[in-house]
């Protein structure tokens, strides 16, 4: 255990590092999530046969295919088709695509469960197609998005120890070379444990804290009210 304590303490700006590698990841992968979410979540609710067709296999694609296998494709099979992704390229758009793909079914039902009321409303004020979405709309579908995103923000985050697959010197690798030195697997692994944790808590709250900011332009108390 000694061994262990020092070892980790000699390591703690690698380790530091990783945790960096590791949020960094996470951040720009879940604006990329988002960004897809809106996008394909929007597009699944065209009157266009043809588009909403097309958008529900391409989500099912990336919803039915493993985010790993992905990953590996975008690093060791895009270079053979001449396209060549820098590691953290390929993880956030791995990542992004994967959980964007989750997070547009997300979209789809919020926007689905505004009751039919508002949005006959809006149009007898006269709002035009997006006054309709952005005044009235999406700021209720968007509080009811927040919960089931901030799920997928924490598995985003739980997914990252991937990253190591592919060159990426994240929170994990730089443990396991703890672990490799010392030879303590089980404190290796229980200190990544409670820094995921750590890390994992630190999400929930935010995103707490954007569904109470949400909800109180909403006028709606901590209940939902």
């Amino acid at each position: 255990m000694a061994d262990f304590v020092t070892e980790f303490s000699r390591s703690l700006p690698s380790i530091a590092d990783g945790v960096r590698v590791t949020v960094q990841a996470t951040v720009l992968s879940a604006a990329v999530a988002l960004v897809v979410a809106f996008f394909f979540g929007f597009l699944a609710r065209s009157p266009r046969l043809l588009v909403r067709g097309s958008t529900r296999i391409t989500v099912e694609f990336f919803r039915g295919t493993s985010l790993y296998v992905q990953l590996f494709w975008l690093f060791f099979a895009l270079p053979v088709l001449g396209f060549r992704l820098e590691p953290m390229a390929c993880a956030v758009v791995a990542f992004g695509l994967n959980f964007g793909a989750y997070g547009s079914e997300v979209v789809r039902g919020a926007l689905n469960a505004v009751p039919r009321a508002q949005w006959e409303a809006a149009v007898a004020l006269g709002m035009s197609p997006w006054q309709r979405m952005r005044r009235v709309i999406l700021p209720q579908a968007w509080v009811q998005m927040i919960p089931p995103f901030g799920n997928l923000l924490i598995q985003m985050l739980k997914a990252t120890p991937l990253l190591s697959l592919i060159t990426i010197a994240d929170l994990t690798f730089e443990m396991d070379q703890v672990r490799s030195l010392t030879g303590n697997t089980a404190q290796a692994y229980l200190a990544v444990l409670v820094i995921y944790y750590a890390l994992a808590a630190a999400l929930n709250s935010l995103m707490k804290a954007v569904e109470s900011a949400a909800k109180s332009r909403l006028g709606q108390g901590p209940g939902g009210a």
